[in-house]
This record gives C-alpha cells, structure tokens and sequence, in this order.
C-alpha cells in the first residue's frame, strides 16, 4: 500500500512563505491528478489546488495568486509553494495523487500543520 508523506509544514506570521512537498513510500506510475487539500479546526475538507497530467491547474479562489501548485516525480508527485500566507490558510494540508494504472487509486497523505499567526 503506497503511503504519501506531506512535509515543510510549520508556523509561520501572516505574510510569509512556505513550501510544502509530498514524498510517496514508493514509486506511483500512471499519475493522474494531483492536488493538495487542507481542513481547518470545525471545517470540512476543501480544495485548495490540482493539477492534471496535462499541467492544468485549479485553484481555490481563495488561494488564487498568492499559491502555486507543481508536479515533480513518481516518488515526489506534488508539491505547494505558498505566499503571502494568511491567518485564514491556518489547516491542516494533505496531498492528493490519483493513479489510473488498470483502475483509478485515490492516495492521501496524513497531513502537516500550517499555523499562520497574525
């Protein structure tokens, strides 16, 4: 069973960066989507970036300008640069790999802390 790990979570002030990667336990072929998602205290899970195969990005409106989604490899599919942090992106970030090898797998890493203090 191929687990996903997320890193470069951390506290950080309003205005700053961070950059968040995720590292599969081996390596994923026939990468779909990937994606990064995140869930606050009391909030349900939500969108906060994909990006396909062909490179097509979505983001949430919220997060428009200011985070860049990136693919990398089979062993580090997705990454999350973001800027311009806010105490509102204060979440827990999980990322996302979708596999269509013979049939569709859904992956999702346990998650790392994103603390924006203002």
């Amino acid at each position: 069973q191929v687990r996903l790990v997320e890193s470069g979570g951390g506290l950080v002030q309003a205005g700053g960066s961070l950059r968040l990667s995720c590292v599969a336990s081996e390596t994923i072929f026939s990468i779909n989507v990937v994606g990064w998602y995140r869930q606050a205290p009391g909030k349900q899970r939500e969108l906060v970036a994909t990006i396909t195969s062909e490179g097509i990005t979505n983001y949430a409106d919220s997060v428009k300008g200011r985070f860049t989604i990136s693919r990398g490899s089979a062993k580090n599919p997705v990454y999350l640069q973001m800027n311009g942090l806010k105490p509102e992106d204060t979440a827990v970030y999980y990322c996302y790999v979708q596999s269509m090898m013979v049939s569709i797998r859904n992956y999702w890493g346990q998650g790392t802390q994103v603390t924006v203090s203002s």
